[in-house]
């Protein structure tokens, strides 16, 4: 099982996570209470399922910029964020996304499976070496 890099990895990828699951609640909340309010016709729901949105963006332009430098170690492709690659041929969804899938991991785990390379990687940094002297 791979490690990461270093102690900034691990925050990193664990608040990667953290707003990728709340991003996907934030929007349905978010849809949720739009619609329900309109239904009911209440003009204040609606303002606050529209803050609800404004506050959805942010949380996607915050995590867009976190999880782009968060990266396999093995093989460098940032598994939060949102690539066009093809994934690996054994690759599993939850609820038909691979970076939901890989966020719970993170969160509720503290490892995640790549779905790029399909390599095990443990959300702890890996230990440093010593340094010698050469005296």
């Amino acid at each position: 099982m791979h490690r990461l890099s270093s102690k900034s990895s691990v925050y990193r990828f664990r608040v990667a996570a953290l707003l990728l699951c709340t991003r996907f609640l934030l929007a349905l909340t978010s849809v949720s209470l739009i619609a329900y309010s309109i239904f009911i016709n209440d003009r204040e729901l609606t303002l606050i399922g529209i803050g609800l949105g404004v506050v959805t963006v942010l949380a996607i332009i915050l995590q867009w910029l976190i999880s782009a430098r968060a990266r396999c170690p093995l093989c460098q492709t940032p598994v939060l964020a949102n690539k066009k690659c093809s994934k690996h041929r054994h690759a599993r969804t939850f609820m038909g996304s691979h970076r939901l899938r890989v966020a719970l991991r993170i969160l509720f785990r503290g490892s995640f499976v790549c779905p790029y390379c399909n390599e095990p990687t443990s959300i702890e940094a890996r230990p440093k070496r010593p340094v010698y002297s050469r005296s």
